[in-house]
């Protein structure tokens, strides 16, 4: 698969780690969020962080290629449950398809289907290469220990289950000679 093109992305060029931390910090600030009444800082959009790693072994003649993506999911929201405004509604409704269609591609990837289903999403189809053959995924699943919020703690654990179920095989080293 090739590399997805995402608008008004930032790339930034570093040749150490210090420069790293900096960008982790900032890159959540510019995620839309918004209150409702579960959450006063409620995200309104997913947060994608991607690393491309670049080694070099001067001794085997061999180059590295490595890619990283730290994926912050704006949780689904049940749309009865909130009073919204037609932008608002619209918003959940693209929070909740892409899921919904994550949830789709982890699916299809878990019962090893001959087609994935990536391009049914602006995320999978940014994120397939982290998710197919050659890749691992780790999820952590943050749920709120309210009683009143079972039902969203127990669907985000029953998709983090769908994840951790996924088998996409070994990862693999990706060297090129020089």
């Amino acid at each position: 698969a090739g590399n997805a093109f995402v608008q008004n992305a930032t790339s930034v060029e570093i040749t150490a780690a210090r420069p790293l931390i900096p960008l982790i910090v900032h890159a959540p600030r510019h995620r839309a969020v918004a209150a409702n009444r579960h959450n006063q800082h409620s995200s309104r959009s997913h947060c994608v962080f991607t690393l491309r790693i670049e080694g070099l072994s001067p001794n085997r003649r061999q180059a590295s290629h490595g890619l990283l993506n730290i994926v912050d999911l704006a949780g689904s929201e049940r749309v009865d449950e909130l009073a919204v405004d037609p932008d608002r509604m619209k918003e959940i409704q693209h929070i909740n398809k892409s899921l919904s269609c994550l949830g789709d591609v982890i699916a299809a990837l878990a019962q090893s289907q001959q087609h994935i289903p990536y391009r049914n999403s602006k995320l999978t189809y940014l994120l397939q290469n982290s998710l197919g053959s050659g890749a691992k995924i780790l999820m952590f699943v943050n749920i709120s220990p309210l009683a009143e919020q079972l039902h969203e703690s127990v669907c985000s654990l029953r998709f983090a289950s769908k994840v951790n179920m996924c088998e996409v095989g070994a990862a693999r080293r990706y060297f090129e000679d020089t």
